[in-house]
């Protein structure tokens, strides 16, 4: 961790008694809460409003709760002090406890986010579950419509968040500076204030159902977002958050990638899994903003009066979904990218050959985040249906999958005549090139005009999405926890249990969303309870495969647990990997090496005679 005290050498570390320090950041959390309600109901009452409106209280007490969370989980002793000329002390207990408040050590925060969300993508599962149960039949079946579009809306925006966030906020922090030589993140303390948003926006989109929770589906969509429950607020403030971190963490990232790379990692030496955080965090960087932008003005309407998508006062509801979209389909490449990335990251060690084409596939990952920036309004096709714009950008989404195809053909190529060695990270890495092959496939036919006005609002659009977020991102994920879990617990998962969850949770997704794309062909619309009696057959097949795929959960929850703490010992490289992070320890020490590294030749030399890719110099030393 690269961070230092001002404090005396025998000062206790924060935290390191009594309750964890998040326990200290609610309660302030709480009284910051209070605080800023107090004030709100008191300036209301002088200028004459009456002093109990439910959503201004909650916009002001909101943003004073933030705050006060924020020092109560250790920022002001970290970092709030100095900044008034005191000393600061650093937040590092020992064991359980040092995930439980400001840490700024990137390898605690790396699981910090792993850990968190993979619980809000269980939590996310649950919800799919009671929605295929409602659609097992036609007609009620455990809730209304009413209820059913809340539960959606809630499945869809945390389900999302996970997708954008989880590989990045896990794998980016804890492996990408081990990637790159660093001892740490180049703002150690920004990067766990990046983390630390987190736990608030879970909360708040948890609470939204107390007061009613939204039904606009996970975009939020206007006019009828600015007149629905409250609950449509708190989705508003949780997703601002959310962005706000994703900024955060995107400037920690880029800055790390570009000034804190060992002596001689030069660009073409960069791990593909480093360019693919890089890119990523450049798009959050670049368009986060304007989400921020969209429900800030969807706020602004509904708290304080505005006019800016309400059109009986000259407001434009469109508007909104190009600034959402403007964000929103770029935020579809931040999801894929890192998984896209890992996937390329895991074939050359199991498949004992170099990255095939590795600067095609670099370049297919700029590709991809530059022509992200001109595709957004296809999502708008039947919006703008006499506009002439979706010409163009029909062309733009079409040509997306040139740079696409460079990162297949870097996979097919590394695959291609390699000696493969079928470890679960590797299974999970060939789902990603199955699934995203049928995700990409299938979204050609949503870049056609003609084609997407049939298929819009229907189950193919389900069915495509799913097989994007989750047949890549998602099970990029879960490749990146199988490969890179020896390296931040020094044990392996049961390889057992590991394939018994893959198979299932492979064929489930399949079995699950093939059937998908028939449901939408034959006019089944998404977002909606209930379906035409003919379709009955084919939704209870899909519901039953969609249980079965939520079995395979149970045993990757299981396999965790117990490999955590009695799992076979790893060793520091137990995949035979070239890159820098397989050349510590496992787990690494508190500044990742003992040694200053050095790279000095190919990270992917695998089968030739070319030099180790770094060295180690001091401590132990070592090369790979």
């Amino acid at each position: 961790m690269a961070t230092t005290t001002d404090a005396p050498d025998d000062a206790p570390a924060i935290g390191s008694r009594g309750l964890p320090l998040a326990f200290r950041g609610a309660l302030w959390a709480g009284i910051g809460f209070l605080a800023g309600a107090l004030l709100t109901m008191a300036i209301r009452s002088l200028i004459g409003l009456s002093a109990m409106s439910l959503e201004p209280v909650v916009v002001v007490g909101y943003v004073f709760s933030l705050l006060a969370w924020f020092l109560g989980v250790g920022a002001w002793e970290t970092w709030g002090k100095g900044w008034l000329g005191r000393p600061t002390v650093a937040y590092s207990p020992s064991g359980w406890r040092r995930y439980f408040g400001f840490n700024m050590d990137h390898k605690v925060i790396g699981i910090q986010y792993a850990v968190f969300f993979i619980l809000l993508f269980l939590i996310a599962g649950l919800m799919a579950m009671f929605m295929r149960a409602e659609l097992i039949e036609t007609g009620r079946t455990i809730f209304g419509p009413a209820s059913y579009n809340r539960v959606m809306s809630l499945h869809g925006i945390i389900m999302v968040l996970v997708a954008v966030t989880a590989v990045s906020g896990a794998f980016g922090n804890y492996i990408m500076p081990l990637q790159i030589g660093a001892k740490d993140m180049a703002f150690p303390r920004l990067n766990a204030l990046s983390f630390w948003f987190w736990p608030p926006v879970a909360a708040l989109l948890i609470g939204s159902q107390f007061v009613g929770g939204w039904d606009t589906g996970w975009t939020g969509y206007v006019p009828l977002a600015e007149v629905n429950r409250p609950g449509q607020l708190f989705y508003a403030l949780a997703f601002i958050t959310a962005g706000l971190s994703s900024i955060v963490a995107a400037v920690n990232f880029v800055t790390t990638a570009v000034k804190m790379r060992a002596p001689g990692l030069t660009w073409n030496r960069l791990p593909i899994f480093t360019w693919s955080i890089l890119f990523t965090a450049i798009l959050s960087l670049i368009f986060t903003q304007a989400i921020a932008v969209a429900l800030s003005m969807t706020i602004f309407d509904r708290v304080a009066g505005g006019a800016f998508f309400d059109p009986v006062l000259g407001g434009i509801p469109v508007l909104y979904q190009h600034i959402f979209w403007f964000y929103s389909h770029p935020a579809v490449y931040v999801m894929v990218l890192p998984s896209l990335g890992a996937m390329l990251e895991i074939l050359p060690p199991f498949t004992r050959k170099p990255l095939f084409g590795y600067k095609w596939a670099v370049g297919g990952i700029i590709g991809i985040s530059v022509l992200s920036a001109v595709v957004w309004a296809h999502h708008m096709y039947t919006v703008n249906a006499d506009s002439v714009s979706n010409i163009g950008f029909m062309f733009t989404t079409e040509a997306i999958s040139v740079p696409t195809g460079l990162i297949f053909l870097a996979a097919v190529g590394t695959l291609w005549r390699g000696r493969l060695w079928l470890k679960t990270p590797m299974l999970f890495a060939l789902a990603v090139i199955f699934n995203f092959l049928i995700g990409g496939v299938t979204g050609v036919f949503l870049s056609d005009v003609p084609a997407d006005v049939q298929l819009q609002d229907t189950f193919w659009v389900v069915a495509h999405f799913h097989y994007t977020i989750v047949g890549a991102g998602i099970f990029g994920l879960f490749a990146s926890i199988y490969y890179w879990f020896p390296k931040m617990t020094g044990r392996l998962l049961n390889e057992r249990l590991g394939k018994i969850h893959f198979w299932i949770m492979f064929l489930g997704f399949n079995l699950t969303f093939l059937p998908m794309f028939w449901l939408g062909l034959n006019g089944m619309n998404r977002r909606v309870a209930d379906y035409q009696p003919n379709l009955e057959s084919v939704n209870r097949f899909v519901s039953l495969a969609g249980f079965f795929l939520g079995i395979s959960f149970i045993f990757f929850v299981w396999n965790a647990i117990v490999s955590w703490r009695n799992g076979e010992p790893a060793g520091d490289n137990p995949w035979g990997a070239r890159t820098l992070e397989w050349m510590t320890t496992s787990p690494p020490p508190e500044l990742n090496f003992d040694g200053e590294p050095e790279v000095i030749g190919d990270p992917y030399g695998f089968g030739s005679e070319q030099p180790a890719h770094a060295t180690v110099t001091g401590g132990n030393g070592g090369t790979a």
